[in-house]
């Protein structure tokens, strides 16, 4: 038997991994969307879209944590999540549910959905918060009044970030 001359060997390229057809993310969104939580230093991010929802948590991150209930996710967590301020006592404080950018309106030309001193319903539209080019509304979850907006318009809002105080329960004056 002749002998053949060696082949040189080489490492064959690695093909990238198709999704799985019952995968709920694709992998490459999904490392993308790690790359972006690593670089913007934050310690968690929760992104919703066509009812999925990821969220990143960074554990062991320096700095406060502030726990808010997924349930939340529309704006309210319980008064049991941070010790109560005595200046905010009675008070609902609407945290963010997400990273993003605070927006008042809807764009730059409307009027702000609501503003200090205003009386909402359960499910008014509150704020928008930006996130990745997705533009959450966040909604009230109690009847009452705006005693205060505590984010200017157009800035950036971590997660769990107090955004609203509403006083619960208060109604407008005929």
């Amino acid at each position: 038997m002749k002998g053949r001359p060696a082949k040189p060997t080489k490492k064959a390229a690695k093909p990238e991994p198709k999704p799985r057809p019952d995968a709920l993310v694709d992998p490459k969104t999904l490392q993308e969307l790690i790359t972006v939580f690593q670089a913007a230093g934050v310690s968690d991010l929760e992104i919703e879209r066509n009812g999925l929802r990821i969220r990143l948590r960074r554990e062991g991150a320096g700095g406060t944590h502030v726990a808010v209930p997924v349930s939340h996710v529309q704006g309210v967590a319980p008064s049991e999540t941070l010790p109560a301020d005595p200046s905010t006592e009675g008070l609902i404080t609407m945290r963010s549910p997400i990273v993003g950018t605070f927006y008042r309106s809807a764009s730059p030309y409307s009027e702000s959905y609501v503003e200090e001193g205003a009386y909402v319903k359960k499910g008014q539209v509150l704020c928008i918060v930006e996130a990745m080019k997705l533009m959450n509304e966040i909604e009230s979850e109690v009847d009452g009044r705006v005693v205060k907006i505590l984010l200017e318009n157009a800035k950036p809002v971590e997660y769990g970030e107090p955004i609203f105080l509403i006083e619960p329960g208060a109604q407008p004056e005929d």
